[in-house]
């Protein structure tokens, strides 16, 4: 079954308080669900140097259409100068589940 449904992938700072932030997305109807998974250890290159962090992953479920005014918001909230922000296409799910995510991020 085609949907319309993503998943979208940020990383923040373990230290901020992205309860916060999820809450807000919901609550302005950008994402249906956010998951805030537990600390992580990153590693990456960042300006030349290879960096360690302590980071939480975030998923946020929403869809294709929300993804511009998603992108802007998060965005904005952000504390990282480029932070992550990855869609992924959900390419199958429930009939049920899918309709949810469609309906609890439909502009009201």
């Amino acid at each position: 079954m085609a949907t319309t449904c993503v998943i979208v992938w940020t990383t923040v700072n373990a230290e901020a308080d992205w309860a916060a932030v999820a809450s807000a997305l919901v609550d302005e109807r950008l994402a249906a669900c956010v998951n805030v998974l537990p600390e992580m250890e990153s590693i990456y290159r960042w300006q030349e140097a290879v960096e360690r962090t302590t980071e939480r992953q975030i998923l946020i479920k929403t869809t294709a259409d929300r993804v511009p005014a998603l992108r802007a918001r998060l965005l904005a909230l952000h504390t990282y100068e480029l932070p992550e922000f990855l869609v992924t296409p959900v390419v199958d799910g429930t009939e049920d589940y899918l309709a949810w995510v469609a309906q609890s991020t439909r502009e009201a």
